[in-house]
């Protein structure tokens, strides 16, 4: 199984177009060493076959296009690698590029949960706008255990997982979540049995996450904030990192506590690195405990091969 990072930041993207805290001043400046990232998206493909499975479309989607030749492997006049996408939950920063796929000459395969899909069509009208060009081709995903596949892309079974987070904010249900809201998806190559467990907005431990997450040989997991407070501390927002969905990493209960505790040959990586987080210095004492506990920091084009 091949996974390719498209965008490894949070919303907004890394540096963010309007902030000039310590990490997007400084890479401006050139005077902290970091990466530039776009926003939260992966694909994914088995070992045989030319096409993927988008994993979120992120607003910086073309840009992620262009960044990765197999998938716009030019096979005829008008050509695509993307087989269909798969969303995770209904965000801005991870639904926002399906406007940019419509100029497919066929519907395009989603793959949401039903409170996603209300989402799109009610608060966020996204699929809605999309019947007026190439349309949708919707599928539920299962929250019952039940695996899936996204035709085109041989050798990669899928399975979603409900998770303890926050709807996007034009969610009738922001405030009252219900099962779906937010999944975690497990990837699996069906010829090796290895497997990832993708996570990038995870608000809460749970004994299922938990399992998903030691059985899998990869997790790719929310890393948005170092800190609970951290936007808060910058004066930047009133809300905790728990409050809008994602487990912070360092303090009691966060997210490296969880980590050290999975089987030692478990690859950790964190995704959705928000701009604040210091994590994306490289030269940040907190990138230097990451260094030390063997936990990696997605960048865009980051390969995982299972």
């Amino acid at each position: 199984m091949h996974i390719r990072v498209l965008g490894a930041a949070a919303g907004g993207g890394f540096p963010q177009w309007n902030c000039n805290c310590a990490n997007c001043a400084g890479l401006r400046a050139g005077t902290v060493r970091a990466r530039a990232r776009t926003q939260s998206s992966i694909c994914a493909k088995g070992d045989t076959g030319d096409d993927w499975v988008l994993v979120n479309a992120s607003p910086d989607i073309l840009e992620q296009i262009k960044a990765t030749p197999a998938l716009q492997p030019g096979r005829g006049p008008r050509d695509t690698g993307i087989a269909g996408v798969v969303l995770v939950d209904g965000q801005v920063d991870h639904s926002t590029g399906l406007y940019m796929l419509r100029e497919r000459g066929a519907p395009l395969p989603l793959w949401c949960t039903g409170p996603v899909h209300e989402d799109l069509t009610q608060g966020n009208p996204i699929l809605r706008v999309l019947s007026h060009f190439c349309g949708v081709a919707h599928h539920e995903l299962p929250l019952d255990g039940r695996g899936f596949e996204v035709p085109g892309v041989s050798g990669l079974a899928l399975r979603a997982l409900a998770l303890v987070g926050k709807a996007a904010p034009y969610s009738p249900h922001r405030e009252h979540p219900v099962p779906g809201d937010n999944i975690g998806l497990t990837l699996t190559d069906t010829a090796s049995g290895r497997s990832a467990f993708y996570a990038p907005g995870l608000g809460a431990h749970s004994p299922e996450v938990d399992a998903a997450m030691r059985a899998a040989d990869c997790v790719m997991v929310d890393g948005t904030f170092w800190r609970d407070d951290e936007m808060i501390a910058l004066g930047f927002s009133r809300k905790t990192g728990r409050s809008i969905g994602h487990l912070p990493q360092s303090g009691p209960g966060g997210m490296l506590e969880w980590l050290a505790d999975l089987p030692a040959r478990t690859r950790k990586v964190l995704i959705h690195i928000n701009n604040t987080n210091p994590i994306l210095d490289e030269d940040s004492p907190e990138r230097a405990e990451l260094d030390r506990r063997g936990i990696e920091v997605a960048f865009d084009g980051m390969e995982v091969v299972l």
